[in-house]
């Protein structure tokens, strides 16, 4: 059985990787992600958001989600957001209604 320590420094490691893949394969749409996996790299952004807050750091969403992204989020539309297709946000649209959204 692992430490605590240890246990928070295995997640943290995992978590970098996580975000490092998502960085390097812009490819995998937020849509998609959304619909396989039910979060996105936006919703990463908001948990790291809410995780430095309750941390009693000083963090805006923006900051947040470059952290995520490895640049500013709008530059990472621009540079690599499709447009989701209708099939896509018909998924989405169902998958809110399930969660009561």
């Amino acid at each position: 059985m692992t430490s605590e320590p240890d246990t928070t420094q295995i997640e943290a490691a995992v978590f970098r990787r996580l975000v490092t893949h998502l960085q390097t394969h812009p490819d995998i749409q937020n849509m998609e992600l959304m619909l396989l996996a039910r979060f996105c790299r936006n919703c990463l952004g908001k948990w790291y958001h809410e995780a430095a807050a309750e941390a009693g750091l000083a963090m805006d969403y923006p900051e947040a989600l470059q952290a995520i992204y490895g640049m500013p989020y709008e530059t990472w539309k621009q540079q690599h957001q499709r447009p989701a297709t209708p099939e896509q946000m018909e998924k989405f649209k169902a998958m809110q209604s399930e969660n009561g959204a």
